[in-house]
């Protein structure tokens, strides 16, 4: 026990030695503790914490909450990952204390969905804790418990999920008090789009819960039913964020003044709509200063016409083939008594690397 507190401190502090050298543009954010071990925000504290004066004033006021924020941004990481993992842009993240380097404020689609992923699971992280009962806060949403039955013979009861109460801590904890605007009339900052798709992802969480429902009735009939709102699995979540990726509309940034004659776009934008300044690189090449990773070395699919196709995601330079023997237990019984055999099978596997 004490040789892994000694392994935390030594953690902490190189922590917190590399966010003090760290330069202004990979300057370090809450979303690091998305990628932090566990354990280490409680023995950071709020005050080590890569926080804004005003994240720590409302951590000291909520720390009972530390956990659900480092859980949050864990899960919005492992989803942006997963969503991405065919693609170019695989959602990597670097030793740089600001987790994703230069997309976090490139202004691009995927600068676009880092803030509504990141901001969607502190959401569904401090619901779930609230719904759990870890906090006297909060609690399950008590307002649907009415009582009365519904014309389809069933009525609200059980736990269900209170967004609001997450979603309120998302919007006071990520927002850093600037107005948010939804329209593109004067243009955009870069602020205040990365507010406008953070609002996405909150938005998110509600829009894709469900009604559940337990029967009640003689003998498992269903005469009555007791329905409740719960929050969708945040891999379902990832994947309304992802379609909204795609279907992200381009929209003028305010601080180019020399493009202010080509704004497209004078119409408000959907409020469920990511928003982005700058086209994408094509993220095929290396590029550190930027913290691209390139795609050489990535396995693709040689049969698929995807994004994981060897044809896309090389990037048109051609990929190498290797075959890799898998050895595994196969065809196992049981022998009375008492044990199992199996036989030792093995398989050979082609696997493509781009170069």
């Amino acid at each position: 026990m004490e040789r892994r507190r000694f392994g935390l401190r030594h953690v902490c502090a190189l922590t917190l030695l590399l966010v003090s050298l760290c330069p202004l543009r990979c300057r370090a954010n809450w979303m690091w503790l998305g990628v932090s071990s566990p354990g280490v925000p409680e023995e950071l504290g709020c005050a080590g914490l890569p926080l804004s004066p005003r994240q720590r004033d409302l951590c000291r006021r909520k720390r009972f909450l530390l956990p659900s924020i480092q859980d949050g941004a864990r899960l919005a990481v492992a989803e942006c990952q997963n969503q991405f993992r065919h693609e170019r842009w695989n959602c990597s993240t670097t030793q740089d204390p600001s987790v994703f380097g230069f997309e976090l404020t490139s202004g691009t689609k995927e600068t676009a969905f880092i803030h509504a992923v990141m901001a969607a699971g502190l959401v569904h992280a401090v619901t779930r804790s609230c719904s759990q009962g870890n906090t006297t806060e909060c609690g399950c949403d008590a307002r649907l418990r009415s009582g009365g039955l519904s014309a389809e013979g069933w009525h609200w009861g059980g736990c269900s999920d209170h967004t609001q109460y997450g979603t309120w801590f998302s919007r006071r904890f990520i927002d850093h008090g600037v107005r948010n605007t939804s329209t593109t009339r004067g243009g955009h900052s870069l602020v205040s789009m990365n507010q406008h798709n953070a609002e996405v992802g909150r938005q998110a969480i509600d829009r894709t819960m469900s009604t559940d429902c337990r029967c009640h009735g003689v003998s498992g009939s269903c005469a009555v039913k007791t329905c409740w709102r719960t929050m969708a699995a945040f891999g379902r979540v990832g994947l309304y964020l992802k379609e909204r990726y795609e279907r992200s509309v381009q929209v003028w940034d305010r601080s180019k003044r020399k493009n202010k004659r080509k704004d497209p776009r004078r119409v408000p934008i959907d409020k469920h709509q990511l928003i982005f300044f700058n086209k994408s690189p094509n993220y095929c090449v290396e590029d550190r200063r930027r913290s691209v990773a390139g795609t050489r070395g990535r396995r693709c699919n040689r049969s698929s016409t995807g994004p994981d196709g060897c044809g896309h995601l090389c990037c048109g330079r051609g990929y190498n083939t290797h075959v890799v023997r898998h050895v595994q237990r196969c065809e196992c019984k049981f022998v009375w008594c008492c044990y199992v055999r199996c036989r030792r099978c093995e398989s050979m596997n082609d696997t493509h690397t781009c170069k």
